[in-house]
């Protein structure tokens, strides 16, 4: 595809000049008359390089070089000035100019300057889209693990990658859908374009025609520049949109054409764009039960069905849970900087029970917590956000007396028989009541010592301070052979 230059100077012979020059030797050039207008197409639609000039009515060159730079800091640009000075082009590259040009200069000068910044700055894209592929690689390797229903989608994409057949994607929320598209994107001919997601139920109705398809300038409020759609933008690449089932009726029907003719036309145009798209649509809905109530095209389904493929449950590859955690944690160590090495065999145990109804998404958010909670080289129990949650529940099912011998029987009779009591005494209270008595007689059998506490009662040392926190049993206190704490 031809490199897009954006042109931005308020001579209009200059403009011109360029424009005529740059489309020449085969670039698709744009061109305004002032910094506002740059900033505004620049947001609308993607440019490889951009010519500012520095003095222009309104939003100078400079100022909008920092407004572009700050929309994509990857892009390259190149400042034109009549009032050349040493002062001028030190400010140009110290706001990220690649470089700058004095007026007058040559065509050729221009040209030159041209080839070298967009060869650099496809360099620049290329480290960046090795980079990212490696770390969709890595976290790709960690979603398949060794589990026979992963390795089996593993094979599918193996087998439909190379090919331009539309994938259907299926599973719970969080399962890793948008992993697979990318892997499935990785792995085909188009690896080298853009990959592009889209989740269809963050975008309001109204707006995502435009998202997909592109606008015209003019067409609607707001439509300040024309704007490519993730459809022309994914050219030669690959699309995934996310959330399908929540596609209204009229967009179906828009998305269908535009997947049977492989054109597109934007809200306001009148003509349409050739595109092609490798698209990958994800559902955690059943479609098949919405086709048959109505409420998706039937014809849109057996479209994008071309190839499903169901991505399993967390639950029901357990086994992967630990190469999750390793990858999280290495994930988050680097990303906090961090320093955790190991996972108590506690928690990890905790880990691997979890019903983990959001899946690989809330494991990772369960590990990101536990990584930032803990201030040693390891995530223990207490660490594990969902292991508060728990707690209740797994108390209730422990029996009381094996809990607490000879304190419990006592504790809850009292509890019962206080008079005058506001409400009745609850489950919860007991629980509560037995718990500080516990750690009250842990604290007075080793004379406050937390540390030992925490291995009489068998938590870690972090449960003993929190729950001295909780019942107030906190600095000021001395522990005797009583079933109180007395005030020092």
């Amino acid at each position: 595809m031809a490199a897009r230059i954006l042109i931005a100077d308020d001579e209009d012979s200059l403009r011109w000049v360029l424009e005529k020059g740059l489309r020449g030797v085969g670039y698709d050039v744009t061109s305004v008359k002032d910094g506002e207008e740059a900033v505004r197409v620049f947001e609308a639609q993607p440019f490889d390089l951009v010519f500012l000039d520095v003095r222009m009515p309104g939003l100078d060159g400079l100022t909008a070089l920092e407004r572009i730079r700050d929309l994509r800091p990857d892009v390259y640009v190149i400042v034109m000035t009549a009032h050349g000075s040493m002062d001028t082009a030190i400010k140009a590259m110290q706001r990220g100019a690649y470089d700058y040009l004095n007026k007058p200069f040559d065509l050729d000068e221009v040209l030159l300057l041209s080839e070298r910044a967009l060869a650099a700055s496809r360099l620049t894209q290329e480290v960046a889209r090795l980079r990212t592929g490696l770390a969709e690689v890595r976290e790709f390797s960690a979603l398949i693990g060794r589990h026979p229903r992963m390795q089996d989608v593993y094979k599918t994409i193996g087998r439909i990658a190379g090919t331009d057949v539309t994938v259907l994607l299926r599973g719970e929320s969080g399962t890793g859908k948008e992993l697979v598209a990318r892997a499935i994107h990785n792995q085909s001919p188009r690896s080298s374009e853009m990959f592009q997601a889209v989740n269809c139920a963050a975008i309001n109705e109204n707006l995502l025609e435009s998202e997909l398809f592109g606008h015209e300038k003019g067409s609607f409020t707001g439509a300040h520049a024309e704007k490519k759609g993730l459809f022309e933008v994914a050219d030669r690449g690959s699309l995934f949109l996310d959330e399908i089932a929540e596609l209204d009726v009229g967009m179906q029907a828009k998305l269908l054409r535009a997947l049977q003719e492989r054109r597109v036309r934007r809200v306001g145009g009148s003509h349409e764009i050739p595109v092609d798209v490798r698209v990958v649509a994800a559902t955690n809905r059943d479609l098949r039960a919405m086709v048959k109530a109505g409420q998706f095209r039937a014809d849109l389904y057996y479209r994008l069905n071309a190839q499903a493929i169901m991505v399993p449950p967390l639950r029901e590859r357990r086994e992967a849970i630990p190469a999750f955690v390793a990858y999280f944690i290495e994930h988050f160590n680097r990303l906090f900087g961090k320093h955790v090495k190991f996972v108590s065999r506690a928690a990890m145990d905790a880990v691997c029970a979890n019903q983990w109804l959001g899946n690989v998404r809330e494991l990772g958010h369960a590990i990101e917590s536990a990584v930032l909670m803990t201030d040693s080289d390891r995530i223990d129990v207490d660490d594990l956000p969902f292991h508060h949650e728990n707690m209740a529940g797994e108390a209730i099912g422990m029996p009381l007396d094996a809990m607490l011998p000879n304190g419990v029987p006592d504790l809850v009779e009292g509890g019962f028989n206080v008079a005058g009591r506001d409400r009745p005494y609850s489950l919860d209270a007991v629980i509560r009541d037995a718990s500080k008595l516990a750690l009250i007689r842990a604290l007075q059998a080793t004379e406050g010592n937390c540390r030992h506490a925490a291995e009489l009662l068998g938590v870690s040392r972090f449960t003993v301070y929190r729950m001295v926190n909780r019942f107030g049993l906190g600095e000021g206190r001395t522990y005797r052979n009583s079933r109180k704490p007395t005030e020092v």
